[in-house]
């Protein structure tokens, strides 16, 4: 397996605008901890949730108020391309949003984000004129064909010139006929959300239907669907199925809960240094993926406990290796790799090999720069297999990819001397982390 591409100079060091561009900073040094951590900290708002929430609030019959949104360049691009298209979109804690008539001609900037290259097009198609969706370099590389397949066979029209990637047209004709699609969504479920969220302004809402390898990321579909149900559309899942009806979206007010996937840095810090981190306003119960950081940090050798205060972790000094299947949790596999590989034994993940396809083949990514500071990470057919071994300092790059800043980050709790390579990339998710660190370190 070749390794992902490295950041020429002219992409490093980025932070985020308020537009959702990146501008330049300088690299940064991951701090080593002098001792335990004792932190408290809250979090933004959950990034796939957020999103979820400006489609189907572009979508309802009524103004919507979206509260404590994440804002970072995930999102600040999902409401860019949704104003792009006669969205209103204003506030600055809560955002509300404004439905109207969708329109092109349109230009959308989906830069590395799945969720707005996957979550848009099926809304593009319900505009009335000509949508064209571009994004970053990378995001060409990113599977689009089973999504552009579907979405013609529910009667939209879209001119990609044969690629099946970015960029395309979509050819807005201001309805969407719908009906009952098959897709091979083995590569994200975003596939299958994006056409979920759109669904109740086609003529016939959608049933979809996957055929092929498991669907990776499972929770995402099980909150797509409560979405779409809170916001009183009729929508189920089956087994590899999911039906969406034609019907109103209901406008009001979609909280949003503290994005847990983000919380893994954090409460990995309490077990490498055998400390104790909280993250308050932790859902009691949820679809979010991250929810899982509770078991998977107790096999660990965490202890996990949890009250009105938030979820607490707290290490026993030891970190010990498991073997996991991720396919459901695969974005919190970088910093559960992290944490393998400070570990006292060694740890197996598989069900990740659809991590090839994101932001960066993660999968290489963390073999190449784990094992460049001594480590022995090797790359299965579906995952990764790590072996502790002593580390040392050095450059971290991390590929424009914000899950490899936040490994890099939990490595430099216990290594000394961990350069950090655009650490600006973490605005896609996470745009205080660095301050939210420091934090965590100052208690």
């Amino acid at each position: 397996m070749p390794l992902p591409s490295r950041c020429p100079p002219a992409h490093r060091d980025r932070v985020l605008t308020r537009t959702g561009n990146l501008t330049y900073m300088p690299d940064w040094t991951a701090p080593s901890a002098d001792g335990p951590v004792a932190a408290t900290l809250a979090l933004p708002g959950s990034k796939s949730m957020t999103n979820r929430a400006l489609i189907l609030a572009a979508l309802a019959s009524a103004p919507t108020v979206v509260r404590r949104p994440l804002r970072s360049r995930d999102t600040l691009l999902m409401a860019g391309a949704l104003r792009a298209l006669g969205v209103g979109i204003t506030g600055e804690t809560d955002w509300t949003v404004t439905p109207a008539e969708l329109r092109g001609p349109a230009r959308i900037d989906a830069g590395l984000a799945g969720t707005v290259m996957r979550f848009v097009p099926p809304v593009a198609a319900l505009a009335d004129g000509e949508v064209i969706v571009d994004g970053d370099p990378r995001a060409r590389d990113r599977p689009m064909g089973p999504l552009i397949t579907a979405l013609r066979a529910l009667g939209a029209e879209i001119d990609d010139a044969g690629r099946s990637s970015l960029p395309f047209t979509v050819r807005g004709r201001g309805r969407v006929a719908g009906g009952t699609v098959t897709i091979d969504a083995s590569s994200s479920s975003q596939l299958v959300s994006g056409l979920l969220l759109a669904a109740p302004r086609f003529d016939k809402g959608a049933e979809v239907r996957h055929e092929g390898p498991p669907v990776p990321s499972a929770p995402h579909l099980e909150m797509t669907v409560r979405m779409l149900r809170s916001a009183g559309v009729p929508a189920e899942a089956g087994e590899n199925v999911w039906r969406v009806g034609p019907g109103t979206v209901d406008g009001g007010e979609c909280p949003i809960e503290p994005d847990l996937s983000n919380a893994a840095q954090f409460l990995g810090a309490a077990l490498v240094t055998g400390g104790r981190v909280t993250v308050r306003d932790w859902p009691a119960e949820t679809a979010q993926p991250g929810d899982a950081l509770r078991g998977l940090l107790e096999r660990m050798g965490a202890t996990v406990s949890y009250d009105a205060d938030g979820l607490t972790v707290r290490g026993g000094g030891t970190v010990e290796g498991i073997e996991a299947d991720l396919r459901d949790v695969g974005e919190l596999t970088p910093v559960m790799t992290a944490l393998a590989a400070l570990a006292g034994s060694p740890s197996r993940f598989t069900g990740i090999a659809h991590l090839r396809g994101h932001e960066t083949d993660r999968l290489a990514a963390l073999v190449a720069e784990i094992n460049g500071l001594g480590g022995d990470v090797r790359e299965l057919a579906d995952g990764l297999e790590i072996r502790p071994r002593p580390l040392h300092g050095g450059m971290f790059h991390t590929y424009d990819d914000h899950r490899m800043v936040m490994a890099a980050a939990l490595l430099g709790l216990a290594v000394p001397g961990v350069e950090v390579e655009n650490v600006g990339t973490v605005a896609k998710t996470l745009p205080e982390f660095t301050a939210l660190w420091t934090r965590m370190l100052e208690g």
